[in-house]
């Protein structure tokens, strides 16, 4: 690997992307990036999650907060999560819909193309809450199609955490939605195959 390869990582998204409930505040992207640089990258992670966001709240930011963190000459990239807050209802209704959502992704990962931002998307993870997971579960399935024809990364976290027994009891225990430090390793475990390939750090 070359030592002068300058590695910068914009990851945009929700509470899970921000690693909420993880005592080590690191979360599932802070434990793909430290793997990244365990293999000699020199790396930047800019961790962009925050608490509630929808796919509308990260479309609305992601141009104005990636552009913000650009820099010329780097190996800049893009990892995107999302699509629990969007399936959550409130006032009888989803917050987004999920024809808004798999068009939010798809203007997303556009966007990143026409900007020269490869992209990385890792699928929503099921939480405790049945209605919630159905319309998470359905979101995957589109997701995997948006990013095929995209030709973007997608991993399918959905159906692996629900029989994951770490994961779902980590979540039971905490507040509903987020594992502890067990969970978030079990979420990058499932991502690092890809995500070190694509990043070229595969040994």
């Amino acid at each position: 690997m070359s030592s002068t390869r300058d590695l910068r990582v914009v990851a945009l998204g929700d509470s899970f992307v921000a690693g909420v409930g993880d005592p080590d505040c690191r979360g599932w992207f802070g434990r793909l990036m430290a793997a990244v640089g365990r293999r000699g990258v020199p790396t930047t992670a800019y961790n962009l999650g925050i608490r509630r966001n929808t796919s509308s709240d990260v479309l609305a930011r992601w141009e104005r907060e990636t552009g913000a963190r650009r820099a010329p000459g780097c190996d800049e990239r893009l990892v995107l999560s999302f699509g629990v807050n969007d399936g959550v209802e409130e006032d009888g209704r989803c917050r987004v819909e999920p024809d808004v959502t798999v068009a939010n992704l798809t203007r997303l990962l556009a966007g990143a193309g026409a900007a020269g931002l490869p992209a990385f998307v890792v699928g929503p993870p099921p939480i405790a809450d049945a209605a919630v997971n159905r319309r998470v579960r359905d979101l995957t399935a589109r997701f995997h199609g948006v990013c095929d024809a995209a030709g973007v990364p997608f991993v399918d976290v959905f159906d692996a955490l629900s029989a994951d027994e770490v994961w779902t009891t980590g979540v039971r225990d905490g507040d509903g939605a987020h594992p502890g430090a067990d969970g978030y390793d079990r979420l990058a475990r499932l991502a690092m195959p890809a995500w070190l390939s694509w990043i070229g750090a595969a040994r």
